[in-house]
């Protein structure tokens, strides 16, 4: 796996721009949502099971971090908290590449190994999330 920082060619999808624009018009639907009190939406598995299910409270803990209450997102759904984080710093990054025109940063040549090890990360890091959510399923 190699890190390298590229311009984009002229048949490479603007992932960058896409990303971004996806980014965004999600937050406006949400401020949107928000603003005409719309009712919350419901967690199936929740009602069906009585357990949380692995996102539950990220509608919680996307409020929360709005406001500011980073340690009450953090502790409404640690998972959905980093991927918040990681998404301010892609728009961040996003916005400075598509704006300036700079050259983008890519991964390349993964090897099957790294392929496999990082979706065992990712299992792995929802596995974990679910546990303490379950563990803390009081408070849904």
């Amino acid at each position: 796996m190699r890190l390298l920082w590229r311009g984009r060619s002229a048949n490479e999808p603007d992932h960058e721009l896409i990303w971004l624009a996806v980014s965004a018009s999600s937050i406006a639907g949400g401020a949107v949502w928000l603003a005409f009190a719309l009712p919350w939406p419901r967690c199936a598995f929740l009602a069906v099971t009585g357990l949380p299910c692995v996102t539950c409270g990220a509608t919680r803990c996307t409020i929360a971090f709005l406001r500011g209450d980073f340690l009450s997102a953090l502790s409404w759904n640690p998972l959905a908290f980093v991927a918040f984080c990681a998404l301010i710093a892609f728009d961040l990054y996003a916005a400075i590449v598509v704006v300036g025109r700079t050259p983008r940063l890519r991964i390349v040549d993964w090897t099957i190994a790294q392929k496999n090890a990082g979706r065992i990360v990712v299992i792995s890091l929802l596995a974990l999330n679910w546990i303490y959510l379950l563990t803390h399923h009081d408070r849904f």
